[in-house]
């Protein structure tokens, strides 16, 4: 996993595409919250926000 995530900032970085960082950051937070309500009385909710 860190071995993508070094590889991912040095395309960025190499490609001057810092537009990505933000757009990759969101979706990865919308997983984590996605995966963690999974089983808890929260994710009735969250599928509602999609």
């Amino acid at each position: 996993m860190l071995e993508l995530l070094k590889d991912l900032w040095g395309f960025m970085r190499v490609r001057k595409k810092f537009w990505l960082a933000p757009i990759i950051i969101v979706l990865l937070l919308l997983g984590a919250l996605i995966v963690l309500s999974q089983g808890s009385a929260v994710a009735p909710f969250i599928y509602t926000l999609f």
